[in-house]
Order: structure tokens, then sequence, then C-alpha cells
């Protein structure tokens, strides 16, 4: 719990200082990312909103993605497209201020998932000014250990990204 804190504070003290927002679309983490982000003091002046998006009725209502759209495309969720597409469908959804998007998608445990994906394996992505995606196995079928292990990973992808980036404060 503690180095998920860490990177939540992180990635929080890194938004703040850049005076950007962000938007968060979560499945198998369900809702740690957004957990991390919020445990921060002062989350209010980045955190935008998150979506946990873990059934296609949720995926639908909050991210706006129908599984129509998603055969249109010829993609599937617990993939890097989708991941990125939830990461850009989340943060459209809360307006032009938010400038980063983040999502992950994946199959924490006890079983994989319908699309052969074994327990462990996760997509995340992260867009804004600096795009990442990025696959993560754990190997590990612990849905527990699998979900802390995805808000970490995706946390550190955020904070990856928002070092790269460029300042967009004036």
């Amino acid at each position: 719990m503690h180095d998920l804190l860490q990177m939540g504070s992180r990635a929080g003290e890194l938004l703040k200082a850049r005076d950007e927002k962000i938007a968060i679309g979560e499945t198998s983490a369900g809702g740690l990312i957004s957990a991390s982000l919020l445990a921060v003091p002062g989350a209010s002046t980045y955190f935008a909103g998150g979506a946990i998006t873990y059934s296609l009725r949720a995926i639908r209502g909050l991210a706006g993605i129908s599984m129509e759209d998603m055969q249109a495309r010829g993609i599937r969720s617990s993939s890097e497209p989708y991941a990125q597409w939830l990461a850009e469908a989340v943060r459209a959804k809360h307006g032009e201020r938010v400038l980063w998007g983040l999502s992950e998608t994946g199959a924490a445990g006890p079983d994989g998932n319908r699309y052969g994906d074994p327990a462990g394996h996760t997509c995340i992505a992260v867009v804004g000014p600096v795009n990442l995606v990025r696959t993560i196995r754990t190997g590990s079928g612990d849905r527990v250990a699998n979900m802390w292990a995805f808000a970490e990973a995706a946390l550190a992808l955020l904070v990856e990204a928002l070092e790269a980036a460029p300042s967009q404060v004036a």
C-alpha cells in the first residue's frame, strides 16, 4: 500500500506543479488508481474525475464506448489499442480543460479473460502531451495482488509521462 500511495503522491504533486488536470478510466484495478490520486491533499486541483468501467454497461455509460464501436474498430478490451481509446474517451468526457487521460484494462484473476489473456494481464495507457501504452503481466493469479500491481504500474506510467512532457504552465 505504501508504494501505491507514494506513486499517487508523486503523480499528484507533478500535476499540481504543472497546473494540469487528469481523468481516469480503470477496470481491474477497481478504483485503486483514483483512490491513490485522491489521497493527496489538494487533489481537487488536478483530479477531474474517474470511472470504473468494469462492465459493458459502464463502458458505454461512462466512457461512451459500445461493443459495436469496438467491433467496428476491430478492438477488444484488455488490449493496448483499447487502453489508449479508453484514456482518450474518459479525458474527452471531462472537457477540454482536462489535459491528461489514464486508463487500465485487464484480467486481475484468479482466471484469465475471454480473449485468452492470463490472470495478471493488463494494458495501461496515458494520453496527453506524451502518449504511452504498456502491457503488464504479473504471472500471478492472485486477484488482490494484481489489482495493486496494476494500479502501481499505471501510476508509474503516469509519472513517467509527466516527467517527460514539457510543462504547459506559462
